[in-house]
C-alpha cells in the first residue's frame, strides 16, 4: 500500500511539473516581441526601439511615466509596428498612484487604434479614434449619477465618428465596464485584454492573488488588423503618476480560424471597427467641472456651498421675522390690561 501511494504521489507530482513546462513554453513561444515591451527599455534619450512616446512621457529604468503627480498633464506610448494578428492577448503591468487621498484622476487608457501618438483629451490621445480604447478612469468625482464607483474600467470602439463624452464618463459609447479598485496598491497591478474570436474580454489581477478576475466580456466585437497599440494618460485639475512597467503580446490559436480555408476566411484587413452591443447609457448631470456659473445642474462644489450660504440666510431671515411677531403679539397682549 506504501508503494502504491508512493508511486502514485511521484505520477501526479510528474504530470503536474509535465503541465507546468508545456504551459510555460506555450506561453513564451506565441510571445510577439514586435509588440511587447519589458525592462531593460533601453531608451537613447528620444526614442526607444519599435516604441515612440510623446507629450509628458518620461522613461526611467523601472518605468514608463505617462504623466507625473502635477497637474494638467498628457503623455503616450505607442507601438511603431502595425498588429497584424487576429487573436491576440495583451498584458500590461501598471501602477497608478499619487498624493491625493480623495480626490485624484484623471485616468489612463490601453488602445489598439488606426491613429498612433497623437494628443488628445481622451486620457491623454485623440478623439473620434478608430480601433479599440479600454479606458481605466480614476476620476474621483464622477460625472453623473452612475450606479457604479471610481475607479471605473470599460471598452469603447470607436469608427472615427463617435466621440468620448467626458461629462457623462462615456456612458452613452460604453460596452461594458466594471469597477475595479487598483490605485494605490502596495502590490502589482496587471489588466489583461483577450480579444479572440470577435469577443472582447477584460480580466485584472489588482489582488495581489496573482490570479486574473474577469471584469466583463463582450461579443460581437469586430476589430481589424493592421492597428497599433499603444498607452496614454491625463491629469486635469486632479493628478496621479500612471506607470507602464510592461506590455506583452502574446498571439492566440483559435478553432475559429482553422476551421475556415481559402475564400472563406474574411479578410480582417478590411473590417470597420464596431460592436454588436453597448451598455445602456445613464442619465448624464453636469458634474462641479461645468461650475455653477456654467449652468451645469450638477449639486457639488460652489453649487452645494452657494446653496448652504442661502439656506442659512433664510433660516435667519424667518428667525428674525418670527421673533418680530412674538414681540408684537406680547405687546398687544400688554395693551389689553389698560
Amino acid at each position: 500500500m506504501a508503494k502504491f501511494v508512493s508511486f502514485l504521489s511521484f505520477f501526479v507530482l510528474f504530470v503536474f511539473s509535465k503541465w507546468i513546462v508545456s504551459g510555460e513554453w506555450n506561453t513564451n513561444d506565441f510571445l510577439k516581441r514586435e509588440h511587447t515591451l519589458v525592462k531593460p527599455y533601453q531608451s537613447g534619450g528620444s526614442a526607444m526601439p519599435l516604441w515612440d512616446f510623446v507629450g509628458s512621457t518620461m522613461v526611467t529604468s523601472k518605468f514608463i511615466r505617462l504623466t507625473s503627480d502635477h497637474q494638467s498633464k498628457q503623455g503616450g506610448l505607442w507601438n511603431s509596428v502595425q498588429c497584424w494578428i487576429h487573436n491576440w492577448e495583451l498584458h500590461v503591468h501598471f501602477k497608478v498612484h499619487g498624493g491625493g487621498t480623495s480626490l485624484f484622476g484623471d485616468g489612463f487608457a490601453i488602445w489598439y487604434t488606426k491613429e498612433r501618438s497623437q494628443l488628445g483629451n481622451v486620457f491623454g490621445s485623440k478623439d473620434n479614434f478608430m480601433g479599440l480604447g479600454i479606458l481605466l478612469d480614476t476620476y474621483s468625482n464622477h460625472n453623473g449619477p452612475h450606479n457604479h464607483g471610481h475607479p471605473y474600467i470599460s471598452a469603447m470602439v470607436g469608427n472615427g465618428s463617435m466621440s468620448y463624452d467626458h461629462d457623462a464618463d462615456g456612458t452613452h459609447t460604453e460596452l461594458a465596464g466594471c469597477e475595479a479598485q487598483f490605485r494605490n496598491k502596495p502590490h502589482e497591478t496587471y489588466v489583461a485584454i483577450r480579444y479572440e474570436d470577435f469577443t472582447l474580454t477584460v480580466s485584472m489581477d489588482i489582488d495581489g492573488k496573482n490570479a486574473w478576475k474577469k471584469c466583463f466580456e463582450v461579443k460581437g466585437v469586430r476589430l481589424p488588423t493592421g492597428y497599433y497599440f499603444g498607452a496614454s494618460a491625463a491629469t486635469g485639475q486632479l493628478a496621479d503618476n500612471h506607470d507602464i512597467i510592461s506590455m506583452k503580446l502574446y498571439q492566440l490559436q483559435s478553432d475559429f480560424d482553422e476551421s475556415k480555408q481559402g475564400n472563406d476566411r474574411e479578410d480582417y484587413t478590411k473590417i470597420e471597427p464596431g460592436a454588436e452591443y453597448f451598455a445602456p447609457p445613464r442619465d448624464h448631470v453636469d458634474d462641479v467641472k461645468g461650475g455653477f456659473m456654467s449652468g451645469g445642474g450638477g449639486l457639488s462644489g460652489w453649487k452645494l456651498l452657494v446653496i448652504i450660504i442661502v439656506s442659512i440666510i433664510g433660516l435667519g431671515i424667518c428667525g428674525m421675522v418670527g421673533f418680530m411677531l412674538y414681540l408684537k403679539k406680547q405687546e398687544d397682549n400688554r395693551k389689553r390690561f389698560y
